[in-house]
C-alpha cells in the first residue's frame, strides 16, 4: 500500500503538515493537491499554528511533470486548467488560514514549490536550501502567484533576475534579500521551527489572526485607507477577552492564558 503524499501530526495547538512524496522531491499530482486542502480543512478549527515542510531532501519541487502527457504526437495540455483548478486554490487557501503558517524549507524549492512556501506567513528555511525559479528552462512563467509575489519582497531587479535565469537562490542570501524570515544552520531547522510555532501558539490567536489579515490586505489600500481599518480592528480587539487577559496578566507579572475569545 502507497503511504499518503499528506502527513499531519496535530497536537499542542501546533499542526504539522510533511509533504510525502520524497522520491519526487515533494512534487505534486492532482491526487496530493487533493489531499493537502483536505487536511487543511480538517485541521481549520484544531490548531494554533500550522508548520508546513517536506520529507527527505526537498521542500517541493513543485509540479510532478510526470503527470502531464507531453511526448511527441500527445494531445496538448491545458496548463491554465491545472493552475486553475490547483495551484491557484491552494495558495488562497494558505494565504486565508486564520493561523500563522510557518514554511520549514528543509531543502530545495522549485517553481511552485517556492511559491507555497512565500504563500506561508513565517518561512525558515535550512542553509542547504535554495529557492529555484525553474519555470524559464521550460518556457514558462512563475505561477501560483510567483510574479505577484517575488517583485513585492525583492524588487523588480530581483525579481527578473530570478526570474528569467532561472539561478538557484540560497537561503542565506534569501533571508538577507528579504525573501523569507530566517536562513538557520540545517541542525537547527527543526529547534528553531519549533520554538517559533511554540511560541506562536501562545499567543492571543484573534490579535494573530486579525494581523494577517491586516497586512495580506493592505496592497491594494492607501496609508490613509489603512488608518480607519487598523483603527476598526483595534476597536473589535479592544473588546475581546484575550484582550483583558492579557492587560491583566502583564499587570499581576503572571503568565497570561488566551482562549481565542
Amino acid at each position: 500500500m502507497d503511504e499518503p503524499a499528506i502527513l499531519i501530526d496535530n497536537a499542542d495547538g501546533i499542526a504539522r503538515i510533511t509533504l510525502n512524496r520524497p522520491a519526487s522531491l515533494n512534487s505534486f499530482t492532482a491526487a496530493m493537491h487533493r489531499e493537502l486542502r483536505e487536511a487543511l480543512d480538517n485541521i481549520a478549527d484544531d490548531c494554533r499554528v500550522i508548520i508546513l515542510t517536506g520529507a527527505g531532501r526537498a521542500f517541493c519541487a513543485g509540479q510532478d511533470l510526470g503527470e502531464r502527457s507531453v511526448a511527441a504526437g500527445s494531445s496538448p495540455v491545458d496548463l491554465g486548467e491545472t493552475v486553475d483548478a490547483c495551484w491557484n486554490p491552494l495558495i488562497r487557501r494558505l494565504a486565508a488560514m486564520k493561523q500563522p503558517v510557518i514554511a520549514r524549507v528543509n531543502g530545495v524549492a522549485a517553481g511552485a514549490g517556492v511559491s507555497i512556501a512565500l504563500a506561508c506567513d513565517i518561512v525558515v528555511a535550512a542553509k542547504a536550501a535554495k529557492f529555484v525559479q525553474s519555470f524559464s528552462a521550460i518556457g514558462l512563467v512563475p505561477d501560483s502567484g510567483g510574479s505577484w509575489i517575488l517583485p513585492r519582497l525583492v524588487g523588480q531587479a530581483r525579481a527578473l533576475g530570478l526570474a528569467l535565469t532561472g539561478e538557484p537562490l540560497p537561503a542565506q542570501q534569501a533571508a538577507d534579500w528579504g525573501l523569507i524570515w530566517k536562513c538557520v544552520d540545517d541542525e537547527q531547522l527543526d529547534v528553531e521551527v519549533n520554538a517559533l510555532a511554540t511560541r506562536l501558539a501562545a499567543l492571543p490567536p484573534l490579535g494573530l489572526s486579525a494581523t494577517k489579515a491586516l497586512i495580506r490586505s493592505t496592497w491594494g489600500r492607501t496609508l490613509d485607507q489603512e488608518l480607519d481599518v487598523e483603527r476598526d480592528e483595534m476597536r473589535r480587539l479592544g473588546f475581546t477577552d484575550d484582550y483583558r487577559e492579557g492587560v491583566a496578566a502583564f499587570i499581576e507579572k503572571r503568565k497570561p492564558r488566551f482562549t481565542g475569545s
